[in-house]
């Protein structure tokens, strides 16, 4: 009997992650990517209980640790660098671990590199779905040309981020989809640690409509989050990053800290700088093709779920792949009723909670903040503050994916 073949659209933590599971139940998977290469370590991320419990299953969580150092200290700073205890990231309720998204990623790529074809400068331009299965062009280019071959896959798995080619060949437009949350991020790894502070120490810089974050890692650099609200998206993208970024920032004088920010992620070999939208679908799959993660139903960094859900709508699609051998088409129902209630209170979350923590939105976030300074000055305090916060935090904890 031949294996059925499932094609792979996304080498990020959501392709890996299927055809990790994919390749645990008897399917054969080909991962498609369209850059040259594997990509480096990047951002820094959360991983909240709904992804530990998966990253146990798969047996990687010991594989891909814990950058949380215990003995960092988080300070809300302003331009001129005072400083004042606050809470950080890792003083989130529900005890995240923090990592950058390659030390997932290079947990599940060792497991999947051996039994799976993976194929670089690769991707889909057109898609013909029918009951036997789809009808898959590719096209792959190189330095030396462009070739396109047709291949027959039994289903195709779009796991290819925020603007995925796969949701634009089989469902349509990214305007019908993305909802823009009208903000901007700028990231990247400092390659020295913060003038006047040590290497594992975190730091907010927060302001109305604005802010910057600095997340430190045991064994590695920190990294830098910029954050801020804008009314006109494209003007961000039509002159440098650092221009936009310093416009945003200013016209107040920047200071020693945001300078220095500023000035290491203009001099960064590696950035990102993008807008953020949610995605919002009324499916996430036909018959033969199914979304994943941002494809389907991007969070934003702001929720602190992205690699999270990544990895559990991948292990519970194997599940209900795995129940339903012959039948495709349910399985995919099956497995988007179980995420679907799950994902949309993520992304409820991402855009109200979880962005004004990341971004405060009014004077009354600031006054807010500035209340949580003061209770969080002493550790009593903190500990009184992570018990009332912690409702809001209950989700994360949801093994959505277990059978």
């Amino acid at each position: 009997m031949n294996k059925r073949r499932a094609l792979i659209v996304g080498m990020g933590i959501g392709g890996l992650a299927t055809a990790m599971r994919l390749h645990e139940i008897g399917w054969e998977p080909v991962l498609v990517e369209r850059a040259p290469g594997r990509r480096a370590a990047g951002y820094f991320i959360g991983l909240f209980e709904t992804g530990r419990a998966t990253a146990q299953r798969m047996g990687i969580l010991e594989v891909i640790g814990n950058r949380k150092d215990p003995d960092s200290v988080s300070y809300d700073v302003d331009r001129s660098g005072r400083r004042r205890p606050s809470l950080g990231y890792d003083d989130a309720p529900g005890d995240p671990r923090l990592m950058l998204r390659g030390d997932i990623e290079a947990a599940l790529y060792d497991l999947v590199a051996d039994d799976t074809e993976i194929r670089y400068d690769t991707t889909p331009v057109a898609l013909d779905e029918h009951p036997d299965g789809v009808d898959v062009t590719l096209r792959t280019t190189t330095a030396a040309d462009t070739t396109e071959t047709t291949e027959r896959f039994d289903l195709v798995v779009g796991a290819d981020g925020l603007r995925s080619t796969v949701r634009r060949l089989a469902f349509g437009p990214d305007s019908a989809y993305m909802r823009p949350l009208h903000h901007i991020i700028g990231a990247t790894i400092l390659k020295e640690p913060v003038p006047g502070f040590r290497p594992n120490d975190g730091l907010i810089l927060a302001e109305k409509g604005r802010s910057a974050w600095v997340f430190p890692f045991v064994d590695h650099q920190p990294g830098v989050l910029f954050n801020y609200r804008t009314d006109d998206e494209d003007a961000q993208f039509r002159r440098p990053p650092i221009d936009s970024l310093r416009r945003a920032f200013g016209p107040e004088p920047a200071g020693p800290v945001l300078e220095n920010l500023l000035t290491q992620f203009e001099q960064a070999d590696d950035a990102l700088f993008d807008s953020t939208h949610q995605v919002v679908m009324p499916t996430w799959h036909t018959e033969r093709v199914v979304l994943l993660g941002d494809a389907a139903w991007c969070l934003t960094l702001f929720s602190g779920m992205d690699a999270s859900t990544a990895m559990a709508g991948a292990d519970f699609l194997g599940t209900t792949l795995q129940r339903n051998p012959d039948n495709i088409a349910r399985a995919l129902r099956e497995w988007e009723q179980r995420l679907r209630p799950f994902m949309a209170i993520q992304q409820k979350l991402g855009r109200t909670e979880g962005l004004t923590m990341f971004v405060p939105q009014s004077r009354r976030d600031l006054v807010a903040r500035g209340l949580l300074q003061k209770v969080t000055s002493n550790p009593l305090g903190k500990r009184a503050t992570k018990s009332l916060v912690a409702g809001k935090f209950k989700s994360k904890s949801a093994d959505i994916a277990a059978p």
